[in-house]
């Protein structure tokens, strides 16, 4: 029965050992549940309620990760990925000035096309077109900008009308509790706690309840409060299925849709193959067993979260913490689904958690996304300053599109102008052309 549904095999895998991976991958991804929320607060006020998005976002991981323990056999999990929940908010609807409803039509037409791509080999032909270094500069710019967010909504980083941003008041309230809980999650990190992240998120909003804290007002409080613990799961009727179809042929969708299709493709690829080599499922030639499997699960799971209401769902490098716990199959995968489940019903906890609290989750998870930078090839300036201009511009614009964009264009322009034809494919002419016109028309 455990080998046809996940793959497990009695002779070389262990319940106990997949069942502990399986939790210890919750605990390493868990703050998923209060960090997205939280990002998406910034939407509140346009009709996506915060609650909506926790349930939205638990289903979306519960669903995803089932696809991956059934269908793909494969001990990795999958919930709404940082960054490209940042690119949803920050970027689509605050940046761009499009509707919630427009985001997630492009998430959900990106899932499509993803199902699409997997099942050709159109997928392998965009992944060749974009030059590696702008590959490994687009997760390091995504690193910096959602750490940049979290120092943001922490009260850390400040508006400031000299310099545009500045040091907020880091001794006393917010911005206090931010600074202490990147301390405490910094240490769990260090010291290999598992899952650290979600501890410090805990042991931060914990801290807040505190009624020492100073307040906007000038007066000393808590800054944070539960009223429940346990609840029945929010609703997701205020966010199912609300696409907005009326701007699908707009060149603003195009750009948004390729922004979200290129991130997950190559995150989840990075993840994938990182993962994989962990735990031994990669072959002498750098293969893996059943990876379109993999990568369907994947677009399963985004089509799906995007009709939930939330943003695109991908697979999470914290499934290395289950794998390097032992988890092998997709029992383990099975297990986190089930955390996830019982977590439904934790809403109360979830979303009343302050900003403060998560900022650690964000700056964390910003310093392991910028790891890549390690594989940009520095000395060949052909190569490094469009890769540059592409990390640099996305904390700098609050943009992840305008990061990507300007990077590619600047790819195209440098090489081509200093006689390296060869090294520019007909796509990333193609796509360079059609970012050129978005700057100069739209």
């Amino acid at each position: 029965m455990l080998q046809k549904l996940f793959g497990f095999d009695s002779t070389e895998n262990s319940i106990r050992t997949e069942i502990v991976a399986g939790i210890t991958t919750f605990l390493a991804m868990a703050y998923i549940l209060a960090v997205n929320p939280g990002i998406f607060s910034a939407l509140a006020d346009q009709g996506m309620p915060t609650n909506a998005v926790f349930t939205a976002t638990a289903l979306a991981a519960i669903i995803g990760t089932l696809v991956m323990a059934i269908y793909a056999k494969k001990p990795f999990a999958l919930a709404p990925g940082m960054g490209l929940n940042a690119f949803f908010v920050f970027g689509v609807c605050l940046g761009m000035g499009h509707s919630w409803q427009f985001a997630l039509t492009a998430i959900f037409m990106e899932g499509i096309i993803f199902i699409i791509l997997t099942l050709t080999k159109v997928r392998q032909w965009i992944v060749d077109a974009i030059p590696l270094n702008l590959r490994h500069a687009i997760g390091a710019g995504i690193g910096l900008f959602i750490a940049f967010i979290g120092l943001k909504n922490g009260g850390i980083i400040v508006d400031n009308d000299a310099t545009l941003v500045g040091l907020g008041d880091i001794c006393h309230g917010t911005a206090l509790l931010a600074i202490i809980g990147i301390v405490i999650t910094g240490v769990l990190l260090i010291l290999k706690v598992p899952g650290n992240i979600l501890i410090g998120i805990i042991v931060t909003a914990l801290l807040g309840m505190l009624p020492v804290w100073q307040l906007g007002d000038g007066g000393v409080g808590a800054l944070t409060s539960f009223d429940r613990v346990v609840d029945v799961p929010p609703t997701v009727a205020p966010i199912f299925c609300q696409f907005q179809w009326s701007e699908v042929l707009s060149l603003d969708m195009l750009v948004v849709l390729f922004t979200f299709l290129f991130i997950d493709m190559f995150d989840t690829m990075g993840t994938v193959i990182g993962v994989s080599q962990k735990a031994g499922m990669v072959d002498e030639k750098g293969n893996i067993d059943g990876i379109n499997k993999v990568f369907m699960a994947d677009a399963v799971a985004t089509t799906c979260g995007a009709c939930l209401g939330t943003s695109t769902t991908t697979t999470y490098v914290e499934s290395a913490a289950g794998v390097g716990a032992g988890g092998r199959t997709g029992l383990t995968a099975f297990t986190t689904a089930c955390c996830f489940a019982i977590a439904l019903f934790f809403a109360p906890i979830f979303t009343h958690i302050p900003s403060a609290a998560t900022t650690a989750a964000l700056v964390i998870v910003g310093l392991m996304m910028l790891s890549p930078i390690k594989e940009i090839d520095l000395d060949d300036f052909s190569e490094s300053i469009p890769a540059f201009l592409t990390i640099i511009l996305m904390p700098l614009c609050y943009s992840i599109s305008d990061g990507i964009l300007i990077g590619m264009i600047a790819y195209v322009v440098i090489n081509a102008l200093c006689g390296k034809f060869k090294k520019i494919s007909v796509a990333m002419w193609i796509l360079a052309v059609l970012f050129i016109a978005r700057y100069l028309f739209l």
